[in-house]
């Protein structure tokens, strides 16, 4: 992905600076408001935000209260629940926030003790779900690794407000296991396995179900082909095939559309002539 200069510098010395201040947080083992502090100020001088208007903190969220959120525009875009530094992050530390999030058609909620952050993608399905879609080490990273500052990018301002976090989540879901699995049984690719076995194996008949029934039992991982995320991969594959069908018969009905020759014009009527040759002439 393309990073703007401008911002790549931003990252690269947000790393730099907030390195140190973490490392000597962890040696102190601060407590989580005053993690919250940092992140606080990890969100303004390394992710672009503003500190007084697009962070807010303390958002009451039935009755508790999620510790910091991003607000774009007047609208919440992005959920942060904060640990203490020395804390090991769970995915159950963010399902409050998560309920909240899918009530209010919030995609994005985040977890982080300052040196570790994690990124969920929200599911809107029932039950409500989550996603992980990226974790980051910010002590690992090294300003001069241009993998390592798009990382910190999907959470920066610019990269959120160009939807940069949803292409990478998309990516990400087109290359997990759960996708190819799905697309290796679906039928356009059952087909060209199927030609190509025939160019290999002459004469041997091969119907797809045999071949599906061959894949799923006997070469794909049964964990892949089963269970939701299985699931919601066949039915995206599925309406992309619909959708490619139904766009295959349009130009085919486009392309045989009969012909319409119009009719021809009739010649204009002429009068018939006067009985003995003489012409029908009116009289006074």
């Amino acid at each position: 992905m393309a990073i703007p200069k401008k911002v790549s510098e931003r990252l690269a010395a947000g790393i730099r600076r907030f390195q140190p201040v973490l490392a000597s947080a962890k040696a102190r083992d601060v407590n989580e408001s005053d993690t919250v502090i940092i992140v606080t100020d990890m969100l303004s001088e390394v992710f672009g935000y503003d500190k007084y208007s697009e962070i807010t903190s303390e958002l009451c969220i039935r009755g508790t209260y999620c510790d910091l959120a991003i607000k774009l525009d007047s609208k919440l875009r992005f959920l942060i629940e904060c640990k203490a530094i020395g804390a090991d992050l769970k995915d159950s530390h963010i399902k409050q926030a998560v309920d909240y999030a899918a009530n209010q058609g919030i995609e994005w909620v985040g977890l982080t003790n300052g040196i570790h952050w994690r990124i969920y993608r929200i599911t809107f399905a029932q039950p409500i779900d989550s996603e992980l879609v990226e974790e980051i080490d910010f002590m690992s990273l090294n300003p001069k690794v241009t993998a390592h500052l798009e990382s910190l990018y999907l959470l920066a301002k610019e990269g959120l407000t160009k939807s940069v976090l949803e292409e990478y989540h998309q990516q990400r879901q087109a290359m997990s296991r759960f996708f190819l699995g799905a697309m290796v049984v679906s039928d356009p690719v059952l087909e060209v396995l199927r030609r190509e076995l025939r160019r290999v194996s002459p004469g041997v008949r091969i119907e797809l179900e045999e071949l599906r029934e061959a894949l799923v039992d006997e070469v794909i991982k049964r964990d892949v082909m089963e269970g939701d995320r299985a699931a919601d991969a066949k039915r995206k594959i599925a309406r992309a095939q619909n959708r490619s069908s139904r766009s295959r018969k349009g130009d085919e009905q486009a392309q045989v559309a009969p012909v319409v020759i119009p009719a021809p014009i009739p010649p204009p009527s002429v009068p018939p002539p006067a009985a003995g040759g003489a012409s029908a002439t009116p009289t006074a």
